[in-house]
């Protein structure tokens, strides 16, 4: 094994809401820090391994089924460190909190090779291109603001990976919705990709289990100020769910629709809802137990300038039009 390489080991039992899926499927969705395609390698290899026994990737589990992962990762990618500027909420040896500013794509792709958190955090701590995803166990939409945690070593990686399959871990996001929001409420409803667009998600028959709970923090005269908490995290989950009760989320360039303007409003409040050109979504708390010492940790982000301004006209409005 080179030094730079990786030992991973990992089990986990195959639940019942996975039977009928492929074995690289139920791998994939219960190792998500590993890709589908390097999961697929280490079955093939018999490095995955169903009840002690190889298994082939186009085998249907059944439930109940222990994988057990066996393997060493290599260093994945050949991305470069970048000095970008980093928002460090939180740093120890095991972990890093960060807060990410709107405009920052979380993860190398293709269009975004370079400039990205991954970049910096390379930049930062080289150690952690020995990690799956760069020790990134969780992302946010390139224009969503706030928190989120990085692993810094491959123990923490394993943690945190699990608390997140066991909904343990707190993360709670503010939003700015279209449409006056009646009651605080949940939204349950599977999503996954788009049966026309490719590049969206949708709420589908056969998609991925996703809850999102929202609650009215205020409202305006056409829009909603919301706190959402979230037990699963599927792409996109809360713009998707949002636009699913129709009250997609203000400057959501995706799942937005027209732009709303209240009646009679100022011409201030206008060119701010107009001009608003992200989705108005912040991560703004995020809870976990440390991998390390076991204490549960929180932090808090404030809400960025943006969405703050445009609470402020639209609770200038409400004052004056109300």
């Amino acid at each position: 094994m080179a030094p730079s390489d990786t030992r991973i080991e990992l089990d986990a039992t195959v639940p019942d809401a996975l039977a009928g899926k492929r074995l690289d499927q139920a791998a994939a969705e219960l190792f998500p820090e590993h890709s589908r395609s390097r999961l697929q390698q280490w079955i093939e290899a018999g490095e995955l391994t169903v009840d002690g026994r190889p298994g082939t990737t186009k085998a249907r589990v059944v439930g109940g089924e222990r994988l057990v992962l066996r393997a060493v990762a290599t260093v994945a990618g050949d991305w470069s460190a970048e000095d970008l500027p980093l928002e460090i909420v939180y740093e120890d040896e095991d972990i890093l909190v960060i807060d990410k500013p709107v405009d920052l794509v979380v993860h190398p792709a293709a269009g975004h090779e370079g400039g990205t958190l991954v970049n910096a955090l390379l930049h930062h701590d080289p150690a952690l291109a020995t990690l799956p995803r760069c020790g990134i166990v969780h992302r946010i939409d390139k224009d969503t603001t706030g928190l989120l945690v990085v692993a810094r070593t491959l123990e923490a990686h394993t943690s945190l990976v699990r608390q997140l399959q066991e909904k343990s871990v707190w993360r709670e996001y503010e939003a700015i919705a279209n449409g006056v929001v009646a009651r605080d409420g949940k939204v349950d409803a599977p999503i996954g990709r788009h049966p026309s667009d490719r590049k969206k998600m949708a709420v589908v028959a056969g998609g991925k289990p996703a809850v999102t709970h929202y609650t009215v923090l205020t409202r305006f005269r056409a829009h909603t100020h919301l706190r959402l908490k979230l037990e699963t995290g599927r792409t996109h989950q809360i713009r998707v769910h949002m636009a699913h009760i129709k009250h997609p989320l203000v400057g959501d360039p995706v799942y937005g629709g027209r732009v709303l303007v209240p009646t009679y409003c100022g011409e201030a409040l206008a060119a701010g809802l107009r001009g608003f050109s992200r989705q108005a979504l912040h991560a703004t708390r995020l809870g976990l137990v440390h991998p390390r010492s076991g204490e549960f940790m929180g932090w808090h982000s404030p809400l960025p300038d943006d969405m703050v301004v445009l609470l402020d006209l639209l609770a200038e409005d409400l004052r004056v039009n109300g």
